[in-house]
């Protein structure tokens, strides 16, 4: 076989813009002229005039040829003729690969390398191919599988996520403004009346998210109430008859029935409602989108199985599952009407974009917090502290006009309620603890004891992620195994509750009534501080007044001032153990959970047993010590400071204590964060969603932004080939495409733009194609397509690639691409940092960043930086060695 040196652009003169940018663009490859070339395959040779021909390019050898280079580039190597060449570094050389066999040899070296050298590349090449052509060749068929590109190439980086307790696919959302032609046109042409109608909607869908949410918030606390309190009374009925044995079994058959109804609705209905959801709508945020994070059907579930889960005495709350239903009802609402419910009101169509659903859901994300703890402020806080990764003051006003409507409507709905029309419905369920602590003066001892309990919420708070984490990876083995494996599992931890529950206060003495309570002691068949469990006349449980309750009215027994040495220090040893294990035994299993409450629990219980150590020689209330430890604790698992020092201010009612919980909220979470993070920023990581961090990591200041763009790289020439594209969006899982000018419609080859997948297909779908290669232009597709139809669909409802019907006549034409391209997307320089460069894609919440070259003469991109390409595992995969900086 002859081979010859031949300049790279002589060659390929024949192929398409993509082809040819893939190749000469990709990064490390673009900077080299020359390359080997089989003159057995191209048939090149020079002619007389000394120009170089080439075989005529036909459809099917296209289409061979683009499939090759794909899985070449796959696996590292440029695909020249049939030689591949290994890049790396300034070394490289020819490589006869037979694709039918997957099998490498070198060949004559390109330049001298001594021995070791040689093996290494040879070491390197096979073991590439090995691993990378394993399900790509069948010998027995002799030929390629197909299809060939559903292999990650260049970024190896997960496309899946677990949501909830179900693995599905995840994608980018589309944040950025699309500055094309349409775009542009479209605004010119809106009158004011329509840009009034616009800012009215967002205001408009601010207040029925807050109307929905308060609504859902209040029938959710009526709901648990009612049918807790049933149960409590049934129970209670049965103890006072002296038939312990049937109350146990009552209660357990209950708790396991709820808690059984509940994880059949997770398992078979709606796998994305378990678990808390804030992790979810925290990456929905940062800009990760997967279709069940805010589906209807989790919106249902969310709703119906934190009802049930919580009735059923689990040691969770609905807090969190209210934040994800919150966020449910705001996405539903933001979808921009609906054609099958023929819901198409123009007003509705000014929504389908991804930036005004994102503000939205941030509105919603607030108004959950603000529904489950009745603290607005609160949740306005949360949602900017927490939730959302962009924030202007725009946004900030109607997060507090949402949050308000959700106050307004709890407000109403209680004072209903006190008149007795809503069951058993009081003062639980929407908890409010009036605390009032009348701090007059404090000393250097409650100083002292307020660290302390920082110290202790931060060691305890991260070892309660740590033990959270090592939890939910044995339980992702039972989730993988069926859904009637995680309603048994649901079913037993229920069984394990209850059994604590009912069975541990059995063990502790009876106390006492305090003087001067005996109307209040013992409360028997109701809830209250002073539980009665086998106990004489004017004696209670202490550890019955917490197990055998709500956990908002155990709360509110711990937080009760006035009230020291109410419970004994043993109960309080004996419900803290149990509430902590319980708490990290509970998260994971297959109902909506939330970890506020427990984490309070925990928190209040611990707090409190300080206080009644430290009571000789500190002036504070036992129950601002288990209100403290309760913010301790909380700083120390979810390592929020502001939005929690807000939230307990506005359920305590009392401005006095705010010193306190502001010192004890930083110590702990500065001391839990010696440890490891957040329990959402764990769960995060752990759930696989590729969140993009406000900062830069310090590894990346060592690398530049060409240094981790993917290959391969796919350009779209102004006025391209239909094949091509159909092509590319059918052999490739990219959704933006560089759109590259060439003569004669520019002077020399410049970024025109970029390209979406969502605008190609509905490009494509027109069929507004041409049998010459010339630009149409703007007023063409004006005519054929309205604005609208290039905005973003709601969830799943977009044009699909499966849908296009296009025959070979077609596919042989041309379509101009000018205008739908974003003619102003965001680039940086090939040499810029990559921690700048992901500065700069966190802040302004792109979904692609094109990457330019320094110098001029090359492919106008070397390639696109996406979310993938900053994850660590892409770049660490790439470079090891930086892994101990």
């Amino acid at each position: 076989m002859r081979t010859r040196a031949v300049p790279t652009h002589t060659y390929f003169a024949a192929y398409p813009t993509s082809l040819r940018s893939f190749i000469c663009g990709s990064p490390g490859v673009h900077s080299i002229g020359w390359y080997l070339v089989s003159a057995e395959v191209s048939a090149t040779e020079e002619s007389e005039e000394g120009a170089y021909r080439h075989p005529p390019v036909t459809s099917r050898t296209l289409s061979l040829h683009f499939e090759l280079l794909l899985v070449g580039a796959a696996m590292g190597f440029t695909y020249i003729g049939r030689e591949w060449i290994l890049i790396s570094g300034d070394l490289y050389r020819p490589i006869a690969f037979d694709l039918i066999r997957g099998r490498a040899t070198l060949t004559t070296p390109r330049r001298e390398m001594d021995h070791r050298e040689s093996d290494e590349v040879v070491g390197v090449a096979r073991r590439e191919i090995e691993s990378n052509t394993s399900g790509f060749f069948d010998d027995e068929e002799m030929g390629m599988k197909d299809p060939l590109l559903r292999w990650q190439s260049g970024n190896t980086t997960s496309q899946l996520a677990i949501v909830g307790a179900n693995i599905c696919p995840i994608e980018s959302l589309d944040y950025e403004v699309v500055e094309n032609d349409i775009y542009k046109e479209d605004w010119r042409s809106r009158k004011k009346d329509q840009i009034f109608q616009y800012v009215l909607l967002k205001w408009t869908f601010a207040l029925l998210v807050g109307l929905a949410t308060g609504l859902v918030g209040f029938f959710s606390n009526l709901a648990v109430e009612n049918i807790a309190g049933f149960k409590w009374l049934l129970t209670s009925s049965l103890m006072l008859k002296h038939r312990y044995y049937e109350a146990f079994a009552v209660y357990a058959g209950c708790n396991a029935s709820l808690a059984a109804a509940a994880s059949a609705l997770c398992a078979y209905l709606a796998p994305a409602a378990a678990g808390s959801g804030i992790p979810e709508v925290k990456a929905y945020l940062n800009g990760i989108d997967a279709h069940p994070i805010l589906a209807p059907s989790t919106l249902f579930v969310k709703i119906f199985g934190s009802i049930c889960g919580v009735s059923a005495g689990f040691v969770l709350g609905k807090e969190g599952p209210m934040v994800h239903t919150g966020a449910c009802i705001a996405s539903l609402l933001g979808q921009g009407g609906s054609r099958k419910y023929q819901l198409t009101w123009t007003w509705l169509r000014y929504f389908k974009n991804d930036r005004d659903r994102r503000d939205l859901i941030t509105c919603g994300a607030a108004a959950g917090v603000a529904a489950a703890f009745r603290a607005p402020l609160g949740g306005v806080l949360f949602a900017y502290e927490e939730a959302a990764s962009w924030w202007r003051s725009a946004l900030l006003w109607r997060t507090f006009f949402t949050t308000a409507v959700v106050a307004v409507v709890l407000r109403t709905f209680i004072y209903f309620c006190r008149s007795g029309n809503c069951g058993l419905f009081g003062k639980g369920g929407l908890i409010m603890f009036d605390l009032s602590s009348n701090i007059s003066a404090y000393g250097t001892p409650d100083l002292i004891a307020v660290v302390l309990l920082g110290v202790i919420g931060g060691v305890l708070g991260g070892l309660y992620n740590f033990l959270i984490g090592k939890t939910l990876r044995k339980y992702s083995i039972i989730n993988e195994r069926g859904a009637p494996i995680k309603i048994l599992h649901a079913v037993a931890i229920s069984l394990l509750t209850s059994c604590c529950s009912y069975g541990l206060p059995w063990l502790v003495k009876c106390s006492p009534c305090p003087p001067g309570m005996l109307d209040q002691c013992p409360t028997i068949g109701r809830s209250g501080n002073f539980k009665n469990l086998l106990c004489p006349p004017n004696h209670y449980n202490d550890l019955a007044s917490l197990f055998l309750n709500t956990n908002d009215d155990a709360i509110r027994n711990l937080f009760s001032g006035g009230t020291n040495n109410e419970f004994r220090i043993s109960t309080l040893i004996i419900f803290f153990a149990g509430v902590y294990c319980l708490g990290i035994v509970t998260y994971g299993i297959a109902v909506p959970s939330g970890l506020f409450i427990p984490v309070i629990l925990a928190g209040a219980s611990y707090g409190r047993l300080v206080g009644t150590l430290l009571g000789p020689i500190s002036k504070l209330d036992e129950g601002l010590f288990a209100l403290l430890g309760a913010a301790s604790f909380l700083g120390g698992t979810m390592r929020m400071t502001v939005s929690v020092c807000v939230i307990l201010l506005e359920l305590t009612n009392d401005l006095m204590i705010l010193p306190f919980v502001m010192l004890v909220l930083l110590i702990s979470k500065t001391v839990a964060d010696c440890f490891n993070k957040g329990v959402y920023d764990q769960l995060v990581k752990m759930k696989g969603f590729p969140f993009m961090e406000a900062h830069a990591e310090p590894y990346m200041r060592n690398l530049k932004a060409g240094d981790v763009v993917s290959r391969p790289l796919i350009t779209f020439a102004g006025v391209e080939k239909v094949g091509n594209i159909v092509h590319a969006l059918k052999w490739t899982g990219h959704n933006g495409f560089p759109v590259v000018n060439e003569p004669p419609f520019s002077d020399a080859p410049e970024l025109c733009g970029l390209a979406l997948k969502s605008h190609l297909l509905v490009l494509l779908k027109g069929k507004g194609f041409t049998k010459e290669r010339v630009s149409t232009g703007a007023a063409d597709v004006l005519r054929r397509f309205d604005p609208f139809d290039f905005a973003k669909a709601g969830s799943g409802k977009g044009v699909k690639l499966e849908e296009l019907d296009i025959d070979d006549a077609e596919m042989e034409m041309y379509v101009d691409l000018h205008p739908i391209v974003n003619r102003s997307p965001y680039t940086v320089e090939e040499t810029m940092s990559l921690a700048k460069a992901a500065v700069l894609f966190r802040e302004l919440g792109l979904r692609h960043l094109c990457v330019v070259p320094k110098s001029p003469g090359v492919s106008p991109v070397v390639g696109i930086l996406t979310r993938h390409d900053f994850m660590p595992e892409h770049i660490l995969g790439r470079f090891p060695h930086l892994k101990n900086h």
